[in-house]
Order: structure tokens, then sequence, then C-alpha cells
């Protein structure tokens, strides 16, 4: 089965994630107050994607993922589109990381040759991404296994044959939402990905089951190519990589968030950053045994790009 990452993890150790998509389109100047946040710059200002896409590049991201997180085709219902429109926006995304990638390659001859081709991850978010009431922060949706099945089957089918290197299941709180991914998994033989939780303290999903027994679900199923944590503060990153090899052979990916946290009723970053000390604790995570680093909500370029200089440089 083929891995997209394993070439980039031999040739250096070390595979380097790209940091918060969002993040970088609000350095711009772009508001992400839209329920749909980023991904409403797939209908707004596609190109600034592509170049927040290709900044990561530059910055040292050997992946990026694509605007589509928090991108559904409720959530793009809302604004009158149809179905195969949706389509059109997610095959768009998937477009834009290619086109940043090619751009990368084509203009940055001096550090792309000494690297791997850089691959796109199509990101596919949790359920309560699409409601934007922070509750992919816990986990508790008031929809069954077939209803959220359902939410997820077209929008997994279209970017799983949509030619992404890899599926990105990101900020996923739940066992009961992990049963649902792994099952749409099985569907599109040709596709790998990964997975990522998103954890409450040091041992535990969002909704509370502990963090092994979410890896004893995944760490047989073959196109799983690595299994970690986002989106989660980095103070718990170290035990949580911990009890994650306790469980897997898998690559162990985490890419936490800055330290804050999001309010979801008022729109605002709360509590303090930790941006200060990223690249010592990026180091840590790699000592304790993370092979794919990066970041999450409010960690951009500069970070990622002095997390590779030290990463790689250690190499």
């Amino acid at each position: 089965m083929k891995n997209p990452l394993m070439e980039i993890f031999q040739h250096q150790g070390v595979v380097v994630l790209d940091g918060g998509l969002a993040t970088q389109l609000e350095d711009h100047g772009h508001k992400m107050d839209s329920q749909l946040w980023s991904a409403k710059m797939l209908i707004d200002s596609p190109k600034e994607i592509q170049l927040a896409h290709r900044t990561f590049l530059e910055a040292g991201a050997d992946c990026i993922t694509t605007a589509t997180y928090q991108a559904s085709y409720e959530g793009f219902a809302r604004l009158g589109l149809g179905q195969s429109d949706i389509d059109d926006l997610l095959i768009l995304s998937v477009r834009l990381a290619q086109n940043a990638v090619d751009e990368f390659l084509a203009t940055d001859t001096k550090c792309s040759s000494s690297r791997v081709r850089p691959v796109v991850g199509a990101s596919i978010g949790p359920y309560g991404a699409f409601l934007a009431d922070g509750s992919e922060y816990d986990g508790q949706y008031d929809i069954n296994l077939e209803e959220l099945k359902d939410f997820h089957a077209r929008r997994f089918m279209c970017l799983a044959t949509s030619g992404a290197d890899l599926l990105a299941f990101e900020t996923i709180p739940s066992l009961d939402e992990t049963k649902v991914l792994l099952e749409l998994l099985e569907r599109v033989p040709e596709i790998t990905g990964w997975m990522s939780f998103s954890c409450r303290d040091s041992g535990h999903l969002c909704d509370g089951t502990p963090i092994e027994t979410a890896v004893e679900l995944c760490k047989n199923h073959e196109r799983l190519i690595g299994i970690g944590i986002n989106c989660t503060a980095p103070e718990f990153i170290v035990d949580l990589i911990a009890r994650i090899r306790s469980k897997t052979d898998k690559l162990i990916l985490v890419y936490p968030n800055s330290g804050e946290s999001w309010d979801a009723q008022k729109k605002i970053w709360k509590g303090s950053e930790l941006q200060g000390d990223w690249v010592n604790m990026a180091e840590r995570w790699h000592d304790a045994g993370a092979e794919i680093i990066g970041g999450c909500c409010r960690i951009g370029p500069d970070m990622i790009r002095l997390t590779r200089e030290r990463l790689i440089t250690k190499k």
C-alpha cells in the first residue's frame, strides 16, 4: 500500500506539516467570521488560498492540507449552492493546493531540488466543524451514526477521488465519528489517509474516550498511514505520543494549536499562546516519537520555518 509520506520521512527523518490555513488567511487581512470559516474563501478568493499554501511550502512544509476542513454540502447549501457546485468547490480546493506545489517546485529550484515533492492532504473535518458551535471540541452531537455517516459520505467520496495524495481526517473528537470515517475509508481502496484526534487532556479524546481505545480501533486499518493529535493544547502532546506509541507502530503525527482556545460563541481566541517555546516543544515531540510534526490554529509560516530548521538540521 502506497504511503505518500514515507518517502519524505525516509529522506529526512521527519515530515513537516503546514500550520493554520485560516491563521495565514487572517494575517493577509481576510475575516474568518463565516460558519464556513476558510472554506468560504473557495468562493470569495481562491487565489488567496493558493498563495497561503505556497507560503507554507516556502516555509518548509512537506505536506499541505486543503481548505475543506469546514466545507460541507449542508454548509454551502445555506448559500444556495447545489450539490454539483459544491463538488466543484471541493475539487477546486485540491487543485489549488496542487497548483501551489507545482509553482513552488518551478520557482524555488534551490530548495525544491533538495526536498522530496510535497504532498497534498484533503482535509476532512468533523461534523462539529459544520455546526460551528465548538462541538468539535466535545464530540457531543445530537445525531445517530447513520445520520453522521450520511453527513460525511458524499464529501468523503468527492475528496477521496479528487486526486489528492491522501486524506486528512482532522480534529476528530469522538470514537463514534472515528468508526464512521474508518467505514467510509473502506469504500475507496486506492486512497490512504491519517486519523488525527482532538483531545481534552493528556489521555482522552474530547468525548472522554481513552486515546488507547481510539488507537486500538485504528491500528490495524491498512490504509491509515498515520495516527495522531491536532488542535489540542501543546502541553498534553508528549504524554499523548507515549500513549499512542504503546498501541501502534504506525507513523505518529502531531500538530497542536498555539495553546489558546476558541470561544465559538464570542468568536474570539482566549488564553495564552505558547508560540515562544514552540520550536523547543516541537523538538520534544520529535524526541518523544512523533515523526510528522506541524501546527494547527494560530501557528503560521514563521513557526513552521523555525521548526523545520531545528528538526531537519538536527537530523
